[in-house]
């Protein structure tokens, strides 16, 4: 009798774990299609499904990211540092500024190697000239180094990601649109009228602003034929103030007639502000234009030396270059299609590295370039609205 009640017991209890685990079972598979749906809401209509966002990986808090500009005391690129710093600490990540007041290849590459001796997790830089910066670039990845770019590129397999301010058609026609609205300010028609130009920036070494000319180029010989450049071989200062103004001064003692000069340069366009205002210029008398912070030019502007100029927001620029940087060093892998998802900036979508140059190919993961949603247009009217 005692064996029947102990078998019957047995029996009991096996029922009992058998039901426990249907029941846990049944609850797997209840929550299986809430966790899947947020996917399949996630692809962006119409984009087969390739803007997903990026996999998840680990967290960019903790990472110590070297912040390299072109050249430090600028203050477009004391502005992105700012932006930088303060999004940083959000983040959780420190952003190590490591410049030189010089904007040469020599200098840019001791302070990649010091990126190195430190042992950042991540550099993100905008670059003087790639080539110069190719081999210190190698090394940084070679010694486990995440590298993004910003404002100026490297070579593509150089780095992991870039963050472009918008494509070289975007930006030559920008600064093609600036330029005919302050012709047409001072009573010039730009579609029918003679027009002596030229170009002063940094070196014609700097990707970006390079690539910017040779698209506003393109632009001008196709739409206004009217247009003469004066000076095909343009107008370099190195981004040195002094020097953007001596210059700046060359420039209208060559060609005391010219009506427009562009300035696709932070440091030039204050420079040749400020050389034509020495000559006694104002906008009525020359157009100058091109890409500064508004702070650095508002005086200009005040004094009537100018009539518009442009830029982006080098504070979310200087910001998401670190991030992105932070993020692949994280051990985060993104492919072209993928979103990054930025706190405090928004999503992003890795988009192939021809988008910049139609020439360049693009690896399978961790390489590509991020765009800028926004640029602006500043004069006396949006200058005030602005503030860095």
């Amino acid at each position: 009798m005692k064996v029947k009640r102990l078998v019957a017991l047995l029996l009991s209890l096996c029922m009992i774990f058998a039901l426990a685990a249907c029941g846990e079972k049944t609850g797997e598979e209840s929550k299986a299609p809430e966790s899947s749906a947020p996917v399949e809401e996630s692809k962006a209509p119409g984009n087969e499904g390739n803007n997903d966002p990026a996999p998840a990986g680990g967290s960019v808090e903790g990472k110590t990211v070297a912040f390299i500009p072109k050249v430090s005391g600028n203050a477009f690129f004391e502005v992105a540092n700012t932006g930088a710093q303060e999004f940083a600490k959000d983040w959780g990540i420190t952003v190590d500024y490591i410049g030189s007041p010089n904007a040469t290849v020599a200098d840019q590459v001791q302070c990649i190697n010091d990126a190195i001796s430190k042992g950042v997790d991540a550099i993100c830089i905008s670059t003087v000239d790639a080539a110069g910066v190719a081999d210190a670039l190698q090394a940084a990845k070679a010694a486990g180094i995440a590298v993004s770019t910003w404002d100026s590129d490297s070579k593509p397999g150089d780095r992991a990601l870039m963050v472009s301010q918008g494509t070289p058609e975007v930006l030559g026609q920008m600064l093609v649109d600036l330029s005919v609205e302050g012709l047409k300010a001072r009573g010039v028609d730009p579609d029918k009228d003679p027009v002596k130009y030229c170009w002063h920036y940094s070196q014609a070494t700097v990707t970006d602003q390079n690539s910017w000319q040779v698209e506003g180029e393109k632009i001008i010989k196709e739409k206004y034929p009217n247009w003469e450049n004066v000076q095909p071989d343009n107008y370099y200062s190195e981004q040195d103030a002094e020097k953007s103004v001596t210059i700046g001064k060359a420039v209208l003692a060559a060609h005391a007639d010219i009506d427009l000069i562009i300035c696709n340069d932070s440091t030039a366009l204050p420079g040749q502000l400020e050389a034509a205002q020495q000559a006694g210029l104002t906008k009525d008398d020359v157009t100058i234009t091109g890409f500064a912070t508004p702070n650095a030019i508002k005086p200009y502007c005040t004094a009537n030396i100018l009539h518009n100029w442009g830029l982006w927001d080098c504070k979310v620029q200087g910001a998401l270059g670190c991030y992105v940087a932070a993020y692949i060093a994280a051990g985060n892998d993104v492919k072209v299609g993928d979103t990054i998802d930025v706190p405090g900036i928004g999503s992003v979508e890795v988009m192939p590295n021809n988008c910049l140059n139609p020439d360049d190919t693009t690896a399978d993961t961790n390489n590509g370039v991020v765009l800028l949603p926004e640029r602006a247009i500043f004069n006396a009217e949006t200058m005030n609205n602005y503030d860095f």
